[in-house]
């Protein structure tokens, strides 16, 4: 006996060798064969393709080797256990309590290798897991900044829905996905193989129909498990569609459970509850809708699958069972027959029992592809040239539509040099802060040439102005950064815009969006102005929430303080005429105006 298990090991270790090797090689050319020939090959391909790339790193690659060899180890430990049950039932029916004693011995070796392959095992599948979704979250979130997408998406035929959702949930689905889908089917494939082997050499002959069948048991588990896999594929195929709307039904409930913290104030001053509460029963009732169809689905699909697997239990100790009885094979056999016969049928039923998983898997790529490929659409959506340039702004030929194709403005051309001021007016609707937007690169129907600073020295102010995570200091410097050294600048421009009370709160990390009222978020909104200095600034609407005592107080502070800065603004109010050198004015019809005037510029408040 002890000469038996030497030469199982043996035999174990020079079969991993060969066998991780002729693995790591078909898994390869079986992957590019995929990536190449099937649609959801190219979907993993676009999202994680970069990933593996070797130009960028070969340790990705490395580290899913070392996966697959632990893989592979796995199955041999289990081929050695299932030898371990064999001679361990057949002592105890035999009554040989040396070969019990040693056994016991034996397991413990394997028990102990097993742990700690296990531990080692889960470490790296999980250090590979936790360093992919790093990289893809970076590559996700880049992808949708890059050329502002997170912007520009809103204007594609098929808008992306709930990007938050894919960037966090989806990612660590799919990554998780993969890994566990990925190494189950090398698990499989090689188990199958491995116990295959096994049962061949404990299969005996089987009499059909007058027929005599060789190692029946072998062709009664393939043929069991196919037919089977066959039925549940087609009980499981809804389950991919399913799983996409629930991802999507689950995130559009969350949205608007969100959208509704963010605006509770002005809900409750319309009181607008009631309206709320129906839509959001109305979004939780369309999840719950999808929720019960897959429900069903499941009971279909998992009650086939138990079926199958509980017949499978005890269909080995029935085709066994007349070979024990005669004295063929002992008890020992007949366990390992059991074990082998479970191992291949669970090999055989993998891409079976995993399709709900793999339906979902195909949803989240479907969702992450889309997501790369909406992107991607946003990014080449078409935009005004526009170049950067220092202490200038040229308008040349500019184009400004609206998405069905009216026209708003025609042919623009207008210039401003340091110190000028230009002031946009028009009737509501005319297309005042869609030049402003499209004069920022943003809005896809326009055209012409631009000439403006351009990255920190142009600073756009809208209405309401945007309020970042974080501290004071991050909203004042906003969208630069300041430091220590910068405080006493940070309680300056405080000071100057009325905001003195907010001095001694720059370390406060809160929801200042919450905390101060529109007029005060304007003004601070001028002290960023203050604190950044550019020579470019685009006031939409900035003191709509002033009083015009304080609106003329702020302009009166920039255009004495930034003398050089240029300022584009729009306005109703006929007072900001005084602080603008130039006046265009728009109908909405294509039509333009430009009127030159000469305000007294040292004006104090």
């Amino acid at each position: 006996m002890d000469m038996d298990w030497h030469q199982a090991l043996q035999e174990s270790l020079s079969w991993l060798a060969v066998a991780s090797f002729i693995t790591i090689v078909s898994f390869v050319v079986t992957a590019l064969l995929i990536v190449r020939f099937t649609h959801w090959g190219r979907q993993f391909w676009l999202v994680a393709g970069a990933y593996f790339a070797p130009r960028r790193s070969w340790r990705p690659l490395l580290a899913f080797s070392l996966l697959l060899v632990l893989t592979l180890f796995s199955v041999r430990m289990n081929v050695l256990f299932s030898f371990w049950y064999n001679g361990f039932y057949s002592a105890l029916q035999g009554l040989d309590q040396k070969a019990f004693w040693f056994l016991l011995g034996v397991f413990a070796i394997l028990a102990t290798i097993h742990i700690f392959r296990s531990l080692f095992t889960y470490y790296v599948t999980q250090a590979f897991t936790i360093r992919w979704r790093v990289w893809l979250n970076q590559q996700m979130t880049d992808d949708w900044m890059a050329g502002d997408a997170y912007y520009r998406g809103q204007f594609l035929s098929e808008p992306v829905d709930n990007p938050d959702q894919r960037i966090e949930l989806d990612v660590n689905t799919f990554v998780t996905g993969s890994v566990s889908l990925a190494l189950g089917a090398v698990s499989a494939l090689v188990s199958l193989v491995a116990f295959t082997a096994i049962l061949w050499g404990l299969s005996a002959p089987l009499q059909v129909w007058g027929e005599e069948i060789p190692r029946a048991m072998v062709f009664a588990v393939y043929l069991y498990v196919i037919v089977a896999t066959l039925i549940a594929f087609r009980l499981g195929r809804p389950l991919i569609r399913l799983n996409f709307l629930n991802e999507k039904l689950t995130a559009n409930f969350r949205y608007a459970l969100v959208r509704l913290r963010e605006y509770a104030e002005n809900i409750a001053f319309y009181r607008g509850s009631a309206i709320e509460r129906q839509t959001l029963l109305g979004r939780f009732f369309a999840l719950i809708d999808n929720v019960w169809s897959l429900v069903y689905r499941s009971l279909k699909f998992d009650g086939f699958n138990l079926a199958v697997s509980q017949t499978a239990v005890v269909f080995p100790f029935i085709l066994q069972a007349p070979r024990f009885f005669s004295g063929a094979i002992k008890l020992g056999d007949v366990m390992q027959t059991s074990q082998a016969f479970g191992q291949v049928q669970d090999s055989l039923s993998f891409f079976r029992s995993s399709y709900d998983t793999f339906a979902q898997y195909r949803a989240t790529l479907d969702r992450l592809a889309g997501f790369i490929n909406a992107n991607q659409q946003a990014s080449d959506l078409p935009r005004v040239d526009t170049q950067d340039q220092a202490n200038i702004l040229d308008i040349e030929r500019m184009q400004v539509l609206r998405p069905d194709g009216h026209t708003l403005i025609s042919d623009l051309n207008l210039s401003l040099r340091p110190g000028q001021a230009l002031l946009i007016k028009g009737p509501s609707g005319s297309g005042k802060t869609t030049l402003l937007r499209a004069l920022a690169g943003l809005w896809p129907y326009a055209q012409g040439q631009v000439k403006r600073p351009g990255g920190a020295q142009a600073l756009f102010l809208s209405q309401r102005p945007y309020m970042p995570l974080g501290d004071l200091r991050v909203a004042i410097a906003y969208p630069s950064t300041s430091g220590p050294d910068d405080e006493p600048r940070l309680v300056e421009v405080l000071n100057k815009v009325n905001l003195a009370h907010l001095a001694g709160r720059l370390d406060l990390n809160t929801d200042w969006s919450r905390i101060l009222s529109i007029g005060e978020q304007q003004r601070l909104a001028f002290a960023r102005v203050l604190f950044n200095r550019p020579q470019i600034v685009f006031l939409d609407e900035s003191t709509s929430a002033m009083d015009e005592g304080l609106e003329h107080a702020l302009y009166s502070l920039l255009r004495n303080e930034m003398i050089d800065t240029m300022l584009v603004s729009i306005g109703h109010r006929s007072t900001l005429m005084n602080f603008h050198t130039h006046r265009l004015e728009v109908d909405g019809k294509g039509a333009w105006t430009l009127f030159e005037q000469h305000p007294a510029l040292d004006i104090s408040p």
